[in-house]
C-alpha cells in the first residue's frame, strides 16, 4: 500500500507516496508552477517532447522488465509532432509503464518516481528543482534519523524484556500476586530511569501531563544507546546479587560516563 506524505517548496505542497519502497512525488503538484489552473496540461506538453519518452523509456527498461518495448517504438517516431498527443493513462496503458502513476480520489494526481519528477522539475523551472532536490533531500534524511531512533526504541524494548526476565527470577518471590510484582517491576524500572535521567516515571508524568507515552519516548537516540547498555549491566548485576541501591549508584556512573562519550562523538561527527 502507497504511503502518502508531503513536502514543502517555496510554498508550494507536493505530495509524496511511497510504492514498493520507492519515492514517488506528483507532478500535478509541481505542474502548478507553470500553470495553477490547468496542470494537467502542463504534464501532457511534457510528455508529448520527443526527449522525454526517450528518458522515460530508457528508464523503464531499466527499471521494469515488464516494459512493453513494441509498443513503445512507434510512440518515439511520432513524439514531437504537431498532431501527437500523450497523457499519464495513456503512457501506462500503452507500455505497462511502472515510472508513472496516477491516482484518482482525494490526494490524487500523477505521480511519478522521483529521478522522472525530477526531471519534470527541470523542464517546469531549473529553479524550483533546486529547491525541490534540496527539500527532498532533507525529507530523506529525517527518514533516515527516524528510522536509526526507531531501531534504537526496538533494541531499548528487547533488552529491556532481558531486564525484566531477570527481575521475574531473581526478586520476585514464588507466591506474590500480579499486582505486587508489577511494583517490583515498576520499581527496577524506575532504578534506570533514575540512573538515567534523574527521575521516576511518575516524576517524569506528573511534570509533563500534557504529553503521551512515557519518558522513553522522548529519549535521545544517545540516551536510548545508553538505556540499552544499562538494561544489560543491570540485569546481570541483579543475577549476581547487587542490592538495588548500590545498582543505581553503579549505573548513575556508568550513564554518565556513556552519555560523556557518545556526545562527544556525536560533536565529531558534526563538525566532519
Amino acid at each position: 500500500m502507497a504511503k502518502k506524505n508531503e513536502i514543502i517548496v517555496r510554498d508550494v505542497s507536493i505530495k509524496t507516496i511511497k510504492i514498493n519502497g520507492e519515492d514517488y512525488l506528483c507532478i500535478t503538484d509541481i505542474a502548478r508552477q507553470k500553470n495553477s489552473a490547468e496542470p494537467k496540461d502542463v504534464v501532457k506538453n511534457w510528455m508529448r517532447q520527443k526527449n522525454t519518452l526517450e528518458y522515460l523509456g530508457l528508464w523503464e527498461r531499466l527499471h521494469n522488465p515488464n516494459f512493453k518495448g513494441v509498443e513503445f517504438d512507434p510512440l518515439l517516431t511520432e513524439a514531437g509532432s504537431n498532431s501527437f498527443t500523450m497523457s499519464p493513462t495513456r503512457w501506462i496503458d500503452l507500455t505497462a509503464a511502472i515510472g508513472i502513476v496516477s491516482k484518482s480520489g482525494a490526494g490524487g494526481g500523477t505521480y511519478a518516481h522521483s529521478d522522472i519528477a525530477f526531471k519534470f522539475a527541470n523542464w517546469v523551472s531549473v529553479e524550483f528543482e533546486l529547491y525541490l532536490v534540496m527539500e527532498f533531500q532533507r525529507l530523506k534524511a529525517d527518514e533516515q534519523k527516524q528510522i536509526g531512533w526507531t531501531a534504537k526504541r526496538e533494541l531499548s524494548k528487547i533488552n529491556y524484556r532481558i531486564h525484566t526476565d531477570a527481575i521475574k527470577n531473581n526478586l520476585i518471590p514464588e507466591e506474590v500476586t500480579s499486582a505486587q510484582a508489577s511494583i517490583i517491576y515498576a520499581e527496577e524500572a524506575d532504578v534506570l530511569n533514575v540512573a538515567m535521567f534523574g527521575i521516576t516515571a511518575k516524576q517524569w508524568r506528573e511534570a509533563n501531563p500534557d504529553l503521551k507515552g512515557n519518558i522513553r519516548d522522548y529519549a535521545t537516540t544517545n540516551e536510548l544507546i545508553c538505556l540499552s547498555n544499562m538494561e544489560n549491566i543491570n540485569a546481570v548485576l541483579i543475577n549476581d546479587g547487587v542490592p538495588q541501591g548500590e545498582r543505581l549508584i553503579k549505573l548513575n556512573q556508568i550513564a554518565i560516563q556513556q552519555m560523556q562519550v557518545l556526545e562527544e562523538n556525536r560533536s565529531r561527527n558534526l563538525l566532519k
